[in-house]
């Protein structure tokens, strides 16, 4: 608060001693310090209502924000989101009640396997096709891409050209 340094208050208490001298300088540093006692308490007190006034302001701009919310909430009607969400949520959830004719339909159909055709010349003729390439029957049409030769690369040769140059 105050900028006095230690030398400061020494000039300061010979000054007090000269000018008040040493019988009352007592009885005047006891009423300074009744004086300062003082004025620590009312700005204490000043300092409590101010924060008293801030918590009330604050429990204020709550009490509104808390007013919001439930005018929000009390505005929640039948034909909200919220409300249909929730409806569908718990028909989704009854296991026993199925959800339209359709599906009633197939859960309640008989299921009849069914025979695969019988295999034909050309079925035969296919598969030895497939054995001879190495490729497996069940796979069809399963492309593998080739990686893309990078450009510092170049492309490789032909083996009748390597042939070429040796000889």
């Amino acid at each position: 608060m105050f900028d006095i340094g230690w030398s400061e208050l020494v000039v300061i208490a010979v000054v007090a001693l000269i000018a008040i001298g040493p019988k009352e300088l007592p009885g005047v540093l006891r009423m300074v310090g009744q004086w300062m006692g003082k004025a620590r308490k009312m700005a204490s007190e000043f300092q409590g209502q101010f924060q008293e006034a801030m918590r009330e302001a604050e429990m204020a701009d709550l009490k509104k924000s808390f007013d919001e919310v439930r005018e929000a909430a009390t505005g929640i009607t039948s034909g909200n989101i919220m409300t249909s969400l929730h409806k569908d949520v718990s028909d989704a959830l009854q296991i026993d009640k199925p959800v339209d004719a359709q599906v009633a339909s197939a859960i309640d159909a008989p299921v009849t396997p069914t025979t695969p055709a019988e295999p034909t010349p050309e079925t035969f003729v296919e598969a030895e096709t497939h054995v001879a390439a190495g490729e497996p029957l069940a796979i069809t049409g399963e492309v593998k891409p080739e990686p893309a030769p990078a450009q510092d690369e170049t492309p490789a040769q032909p083996d009748v050209l390597k042939d070429a140059r040796a000889s």
